[in-house]
């Protein structure tokens, strides 16, 4: 977790948000606009360009880390 708390260091919003809105604008394929007003529904006050940011910053940390947890074509997947 020391990587990921150094990662989000000095931003106003705790990491778990910062992460589900570049989640949300990399799954949906939305707007960056269309992210910020799912993001006021839950009650967040944040710009378009806060999103924009967040996903410049940390849109490939987040890419990287969903190619890791995916198995590799021909990989069987164990069922237990």
């Amino acid at each position: 977790m020391h990587a990921a708390t150094s990662l989000y260091r000095r931003h106003r919003f705790p990491a778990g948000i910062i992460s589900h809105t570049v989640w949300l604008y990399f799954r949906f394929a939305l707007s960056f606009r269309d992210v910020e007003e799912i993001m006021a529904v839950r009650g967040l006050t944040l710009t378009y360009e806060t999103v924009r940011y967040w996903c410049l910053k940390f849109g490939q940390t987040f890419a990287n880390g969903l190619r890791r947890s995916r198995p590799r074509p021909g990989e069987r997947v164990a069922h237990g």
